[in-house]
Order: structure tokens, then C-alpha cells, then sequence
């Protein structure tokens, strides 16, 4: 490498790292060693001579070098710089001439009139090509935003770069083209896909706003959710409790059946009549009555198109249309779902009638549980009854029998 290079290089790190502002995230140093590092790979490629190289690296180290000093014009400034420097080195008019051309080649929007130019324009745009181009390009958007000249969002970035890619850059070398350009293509079709992605997610979001007063607020829907399952809690507890008493009383009738009524034959156990009596009877009237509290209602299972139109029918309760065709019901869902006021009406129908038929089952079963309750008490004090007054006497009053 030749001397006025490694004092270019050294020239231009010193700069960018003691005079750059922090707010320079994407003009920086780090920038400038990457679009040396791509210069030196196209050096390579397109087969340059060793002056021709000197003027590239050169005018690759100070191309971004005028942002120490100003952001607007900055090529100018980096041109100055350059020629200070290389007057300093004793280099030729010709070889700064040829240095600062190139370094105005970098500027945005420039046309590359020759093979170096090309190389430069090439180099220094490409990071076009790599992976990691959204992240830097990011940082881009940031250092405009920070140093006030620009603040874009990032939907209006993301179109910027699309514009730029696609309309405003292309490479010119041969080995650009044929090594980066895929990599350009696909970071291309990453930024459409992403604005897709962003467009259609737009688009759902004003479609909320807009349905927003139509659609039912949150805290109505858990309103209508939380007490239609409290609802069929109760009335699964209902069941399973008049269940409960229905077995228990199932099963003492049977053994009552089974064992207690045979032995009334016995003229001993008259006294026992009584007490059983009271007991069975007891005992069927609770069954019944749990019978009772879980019948369900028989409904018509029909309605008409009048109901339909007037919402005087609860389409969610399967009381109301098992009996209709598919063909009407659907219609009627359909009517339904258009008016959300009969949504609203409907559901609140719903929670009503289960209402009506949960106090109708808890009235009933608070009735059964009094009645079992003084059965069992009643029988409990018949047999006692039973047995202090009667069951001694009847088996004195008996006669005994002579061997």
C-alpha cells in the first residue's frame, strides 16, 4: 500500500473520531471503512492500475470527511479537506483534481461519467446489498431526526428507501452488478413486503376506528359472558342437587320396600304402620318434587317472519326454533346479526328467561329439602312414638301360646 494512503487513512480516522459529532449514527467512521473495504473489493475486480487506485482510496476515506465540518455541502467540504491534505503530501494538481472529482461523485443523484466514478458511486452505495441494510438505513433516519433536518415515521422511511432502491440508484460495475444486485433485489422485496404488512395492518386499525361506536365495548360482552355462565353454573347446581335428593330418596323407598314393609304382615309390627306410612309418603313427595324442579319446559320451537322483523324472538334460545327449517333460521340469523340492538335484545331475553326458570327450580328445590328435612324429622319421631307406646303393649296384649 502506498504512503499517501496510509496517511489518508490515518488523516481521515483521526478526523472522524475526534471531530464527529455523536449525532452522525450512520455518517461516521464506521461508514467510511466500509465503503473503503467495498472500493477495494471493486479495485480488485475491475483490474485497476496503482494510481488510479490511490485516487479511489484516497477519495474513499475523505468523501464523508466535510460532515466534520458542515452536513449541508458536505462534499465540497470534504474536497477542501482533501486538497489541504495532499498539498501538504506534495501531491500533483492533477492527482487533487482527480481525487475531489471523485469525491463529488458521491453525491446524491450524481451521474458517473467514468470507470472510476463508477467505482466510487458503486462502493459507496453498497451497503444496498447486505443483510443488515434495514438496520443501517435506520440508523440513517435517525441521524436526520437527531440532527433536525428530517424526522420521517417509519412508514414514510420505509417508502423513501423503496423509492430510492428501486427508482433513483442502480449499479454500474460489472462486478456490482453481478454480486451485489440480488443482494439489492431482496432487501427491495423485504421493504414491499414489510409496507404490505404495514398497509394491511393500517387498514384493519381504521376499520376499527371507524366500527368502533358499532361494535359492543368491551366491558358489555364480558358483562353478557360473565352472568350467561353464572347462569348455567346455578343451573347445573341445581340439577346435580335435586339429582342427589331424587337417589337418596330412590334408594330409602327401595329398602323401605324391601325391608320394611314385609314385616307389617306380622301382627306384632302393627304399631309400625303409622311411622312407615309417614315415611314413604315423605320421601315420594321429595322425589317428585325433584322430578319437578329439573322437567324441562316444553316450547313451541316455531316462530314467524313477524317475530322475526318486530324482535319479539329470542333466536339463541333452541326452545324457539327447533321445529323451523334451516333455510328460515338461517334467514333469521341473518336479520339477527345486522341489528346489533337485537343482538343486545336477544341476549338480554336470554338472561332473563334463565332466570325465570333458575328461581322456578331454586324455589322448588328449597320447597323439597323443607320437605325431606321434616319427613326424615316426622318419621324419626313417628318410629320413636312407635315404639315407646305401642310396641311394648302389643306384645303384652298378645296371647301366649301353651306347650
Amino acid at each position: 500500500m502506498s504512503t499517501i494512503i496510509i496517511k489518508a487513512e490515518e488523516f481521515a480516522t483521526n478526523k472522524l473520531s475526534s471531530n464527529s459529532s455523536p449525532n452522525y449514527l450512520y455518517h461516521n467512521l464506521r461508514h467510511t471503512q466500509r465503503v473503503v473495504e467495498s472500493t477495494k473489493e471493486l479495485i480488485q475486480s475491475e483490474q485497476v492500475n496503482e494510481k488510479k487506485t490511490e485516487q479511489l482510496l484516497v477519495a474513499a476515506w475523505f468523501h464523508d470527511l466535510g460532515y466534520t465540518v458542515s452536513y449541508n455541502n458536505h462534499e465540497e467540504r470534504s474536497c477542501d479537506l482533501a486538497k489541504a491534505f495532499l498539498g501538504e503530501n506534495d501531491c500533483s494538481s492533477g492527482f487533487m483534481d482527480s481525487v475531489c472529482n471523485l469525491i463529488m461523485a458521491t453525491a446524491e443523484g450524481y451521474e458517473p461519467k467514468n470507470k472510476l466514478e463508477e467505482i466510487i458511486c458503486d462502493a459507496n452505495s453498497s451497503y444496498f446489498a447486505v443483510k443488515s441494510f434495514r438496520e443501517t438505513s435506520e440508523l440513517l433516519r435517525e441521524e436526520l431526526a437527531s440532527l433536525g433536518f428530517q424526522n420521517y415515521s417509519t412508514a414514510d422511511w420505509r417508502q423513501e428507501n423503496i423509492r430510492l432502491l428501486r427508482t433513483k440508484h442502480r449499479f454500474y460495475t460489472d462486478y456490482a452488478l453481478a454480486n451485489w444486485q440480488e443482494g439489492k433485489d431482496k432487501n427491495i422485496k423485504k421493504l414491499i413486503k414489510a409496507k404490505k404488512k404495514n398497509n394491511k395492518l393500517v387498514k384493519k386499525e381504521s376499520l376499527k376506528a371507524k366500527f368502533k361506536g358499532e361494535l359492543p365495548d368491551r366491558g358489555i360482552q364480558t358483562l353478557y359472558r360473565v352472568t350467561l355462565r353464572n347462569h348455567l353454573k346455578l343451573s347445573d347446581i341445581a340439577d346435580t342437587k335435586a339429582n342427589i335428593l331424587l337417589s337418596v330418596n330412590a334408594i330409602i323407598i327401595s329398602m323401605a320396600l324391601s325391608n320394611l314393609i314385609p314385616k307389617l304382615d306380622n301382627p306384632s309390627n302393627d304399631y309400625l304402620i303409622y311411622p312407615t306410612f309417614v315415611f314413604i309418603i315423605f320421601s315420594i313427595v321429595s322425589m317428585v318434587m325433584s322430578v319437578l324442579a329439573t322437567k324441562p319446559n316444553v316450547t313451541s320451537g316455531q316462530f314467524t317472519e313477524e317475530e322475526v322483523k318486530s324482535k319479539k324472538v329470542n333466536l339463541l334460545f333452541f326452545g324457539n326454533f327447533h321445529k323451523m327449517e334451516l333455510a328460515q333460521y338461517e334467514w333469521a340469523m341473518a336479520q339477527l346479526i345486522k341489528d346489533k340492538d337485537y343482538i343486545y335484545s336477544s341476549l338480554t331475553k336470554d338472561l332473563y328467561f334463565l332466570g325465570i326458570v333458575l328461581e322456578r327450580k331454586y324455589r322448588i328445590l328449597r320447597w323439597t329439602y323443607t320437605i325431606f328435612m321434616i319427613g326424615m324429622v316426622l318419621s324419626v319421631i313417628a318410629f320413636g312414638i312407635a315404639f315407646k307406646f305401642y310396641g311394648p303393649e302389643r306384645m303384652l296384649e298378645l296371647p301366649v301360646m301353651q306347650p
